[in-house]
């Protein structure tokens, strides 16, 4: 798997300027012919934009690997937190009496709905909330000045009964 994501950023950084340079000197060559006007871009400019856009997609890679890092770190410290509470709270009591092995799970009980419960609803929030956000804004957004239309099903049945 690394010799892949190895393998894409040279791609990334050289490859696909190569490509998206010779396509715009075909839709150039194109509009040329149909007296359109685009905007010309050197192949400089190209990878200078691929550049920034390869830092931006190994810096993301890295950020999403380490969140999904840390999820698995804490999934560890609850079982390990789940253990401990299982061991103090239940494994104590239970060679006692009954009354004492019954205080023993309430105090089990509560403390695990409290403590890991709380905190893995807590992590699952926090978590979607990041992924709504960082990884898939990133996916879609870009800060090109064009102004943001959502869809609108009134919007296109008033275009399609005017057409």
């Amino acid at each position: 798997l690394l010799a892949i994501v190895g393998l894409s950023v040279p791609i990334l950084l050289f490859a696909k300027p190569y490509f998206i340079s010779k396509d715009m000197k075909n839709q150039h060559h194109d509009d040329v012919e149909g007296n359109g006007h685009d905007e010309d871009h050197g192949l400089g400019e190209i990878i200078i934009h691929q550049a920034i856009e390869t830092i931006e997609f190994v810096l993301g890679m890295v950020s999403n690997t380490a969140s999904y890092l840390r999820l698995w770190a804490l999934s560890l410290a609850h079982s390990e937190l789940a253990t401990v509470f299982w061991e103090k709270a239940m494994l104590t009591t239970l060679n006692m009496n009954f009354f004492a092995a019954f205080l023993g799970f309430g105090v089990f009980a509560a403390t695990t709905f409290g403590v890991l419960l709380m905190m893995d609803v807590l992590e699952c929030f926090l978590h979607a909330l990041r992924l709504h956000w960082v990884e898939f804004q990133n996916k879609f957004f870009k800060a090109d000045g064009v102004r943001f239309a959502p869809y609108s099903f009134k919007h296109t049945i008033t275009d399609v009964t005017a057409a």
